[in-house]
């Protein structure tokens, strides 16, 4: 557990800080038996529960304040973290190994430092704006796109139609999704349902896309970066801007 300290300018060191979180949830996790529900609220899980526990206890003794989406806004004398403890967790519940925790911090300027942690294979992806954006420590920098017609494309929640993508996947973690498109994965990634994922689900992975040449924007052009646990937005990604503006398009009208 770690001291209260001046945490507003040093992006190492809150850096740091995020994959320490992360490494808290896999500890509070890898010993965690109950995969049901918390029998709080009906989408959440037990494992939820104990992950947003985790991070609490690393970073609010630190001075962060915290955004979750189990346990709503802490105020903190520091930047405020964005965070989805588990994000997947109905994959958690039934051995789906695509979930995630993700964390970011936001400052004056807006997504500030970000961390999304495979909880499956132990893969971390991270970010700090404007220093680039990494998987497990290597630089990752998507260069070129495809065209729609040629894409692989991840998806949340069911299109009325085929948008003109070559391939799609769902895989049910919004997060992994982006980073998959960061890393050359996947191409684009579009969600399919209206306003459907609060700010936890994608501000730390669309921080990694930014910063790994991916774009990402909300389907009805609103900012991403809103703080408050009651608004919900459509994010759309592609690899580059051709490919991001396309799917945005074929996004239109649903």
């Amino acid at each position: 557990m770690g001291e209260h300290r001046d945490i507003g300018t040093d992006a190492s060191a809150v850096l740091s800080d995020l994959h320490d979180a992360a490494d808290a949830v896999v500890a509070a996790l890898t010993s965690h038996e109950d995969w049901g529900p918390s029998g709080n609220r009906p989408d959440q899980y037990e494992s939820d529960v104990v992950a947003d526990r985790a991070v609490h206890e690393l970073l609010d003794p630190l001075g962060y304040g915290v955004l979750s989406e189990e346990s709503g806004l802490t105020v903190g004398s520091g930047p405020t973290v964005v965070v989805d403890p588990l994000d997947g967790s109905t994959n958690a519940s039934r051995s789906i190994p695509w979930y995630s925790t993700c964390l970011c911090a936001v400052d004056d300027g807006g997504p500030w430092v970000a961390v999304v942690a495979d909880l499956t294979t132990g893969c971390r992806y991270d970010a700090v704006r404007g220093w680039g954006a990494r998987r497990d420590g290597i630089e990752i920098r998507r260069e070129s796109a495809p065209a729609l017609e040629d894409s692989l494309v991840a998806i949340s929640g069911l299109p009325p139609r085929n948008l003109g993508w070559g391939q799609f996947r769902a895989f049910g973690s919004a997060a992994l999704d982006l980073c998959a498109v960061a890393d050359g994965r996947v191409d684009g990634y579009v969600d399919c349902s209206p306003d459907a994922h609060g700010v936890w689900d994608y501000l730390a992975a669309a921080l990694i896309c930014d910063e790994a040449g991916v774009v990402v924007a909300d389907a009805l052009g609103r900012d991403l970066c809103v703080l408050d646990s009651d608004v919900r937005r459509t994010p759309v990604a592609g690899a580059g801007p051709a490919l991001a503006e396309a799917l945005m398009e074929a996004r239109k009208g649903f």
